[in-house]
């Protein structure tokens, strides 16, 4: 029997979800930006042991002054990657008030900080002291690259990992 998983990818415009999805799922990188509108659904099959996982993961739009992440879309969902882009440090911000927004829509639910574009590392806007007011929150954080495939499978691994961690503690 295959369990089921939904994640959602959470964060502000273009810091990379959609590229975090497709190296995830598909093993591709485009350099060509697209702007998701709504919701873009994919699965990948993973393997825990003797279990199958399917991770049906929701590529949500991003967040802006334009359009906001909409709260029905998490509904259901076991856990989430929040998205930063590291050359942006106003994502950050953006992903702290999607970090509440969504803990108030799904409840304590495990997530990662995806902190991605570290192939740009040089061009960062994010620095040491931002890194650490995330960690004294108690924050899980990966550093990726969708470009060059770094961290990314450590990422949604770890989600997962957390997940069936979870749900252990909730039986027990």
């Amino acid at each position: 029997m295959t369990e089921k998983l939904k994640i959602c990818m959470i964060g502000a415009t273009a810091v990379g979800k959609t590229s975090l999805v497709a190296r995830f799922v598909s093993s591709i990188f485009h350099e060509r930006y697209t702007t998701t509108i709504g919701v873009k659904i994919q699965a990948r099959r993973l393997q825990r042991g003797e279990r199958s996982i399917d991770l049906i993961v929701w590529d949500l739009s991003g967040e802006d002054e334009f359009q906001s992440v909409q709260p029905f879309y998490l509904r259901g969902a076991a856990g989430y990657l929040l998205v930063i882009d590291g050359t942006r440090r106003d994502t950050i911000d953006i992903a702290l008030s999607l970090q509440e927004r969504a803990r108030m829509t799904t409840g304590p639910i495990p997530f990662v900080v995806v902190l991605n574009k570290a192939d740009l590392i040089i061009s960062w806007d994010v620095d040491a002291q931002d890194l650490g007011a995330l960690e004294q929150r108690g924050f899980s954080i990966v550093h990726t690259s969708a470009k060059t495939a770094d961290g990314v499978e450590e990422a949604f691994n770890r989600l997962v990992d957390m997940i069936l961690a979870a749900r252990v503690q909730r039986w027990t």
